[in-house]
């Protein structure tokens, strides 16, 4: 394990890691566990109970924060070319199906999100190799593959800030839900978004799914949250 630097160290006293956080105060105190220059994200890690009939890779999800911050999300749309002018009206960023596939197979990836209706979806089939590992290739479960009448408000929600998110190998869901300098009620409410969504598309309770939830900031160590807390 890397030697952890000074400040890491000095702060990480501050935490007691033989107990459970209730959500309000681990939100209160992280903003004196982080130790960077700049307002620090906070993330929500989360570790889940995988069904033996599921692959752990396989569950992913997206989730619309109620209190998402602004950013440019620059979204890519894969469309037949009769839709190229349809995907362009609808808010994309890039919509030339021919040019998207070839800057990839480049490796210049110039977006941040790509959304693809069904049709479209044997032309990116070859790209998965480029794509998936980079958690970019266009999935239902998702939401980034969707039918051409609901393309606009899914090209908006994505702009809006909507987070695709997935489990690792070990059932680790790892998710921004604010940063440090955001009031303590609008992350706890994101916080229970993120919830919300993963225990939708897993169809079990919190109680059962849900095993550990720690937050920390972008550079701080980690809070373990009291999951009958939230």
């Amino acid at each position: 394990m890397a030697k952890r630097g000074k400040k890491y160290r000095k702060v990480v006293q501050k935490v007691d890691k033989a107990r459970e956080y209730k959500l309000s105060e681990a939100l209160s105190l992280i903003k004196n566990l982080s130790y960077s220059k700049f307002p620090g994200t906070i993330e929500l890690h989360i570790s889940i109970n995988i069904p033996k009939d599921k692959d752990p890779k396989s569950i992913k999800g997206s989730v619309a924060l109620p209190h998402a911050k602004a950013k440019k999300v620059r979204v890519a749309v894969a469309v037949p070319p009769e839709l190229e002018e349809k995907a362009k009206e609808a808010g994309a960023d890039i919509y030339k199906l021919d040019d998207l596939i070839k800057q990839v197979q480049e490796g210049k990836i110039n977006f941040d999100v790509l959304i693809a209706v069904p049709q479209a979806m044997p032309k990116l089939a070859p790209l998965g190799k480029v794509l998936g590992p980079r958690g970019l290739m266009p999935n239902p479960k998702s939401g980034t593959v969707t039918d051409v009448n609901n393309l606009k408000k899914t090209i908006e929600e994505f702009k809006k800030g909507k987070l695709v998110f997935k489990a690792d190998s070990a059932g680790g869901i790892h998710v921004p839900v604010g940063k440090i300098t955001d009031k303590p009620e609008d992350v706890i409410e994101n916080i229970k978004a993120v919830i919300s969504a993963i225990v939708s598309i897993m169809g079990r309770s919190k109680d059962y799914l849900i095993k550990r939830i720690y937050l920390a900031p972008t550079m701080g160590p980690a809070l373990r949250v009291d999951v009958k807390d939230i």
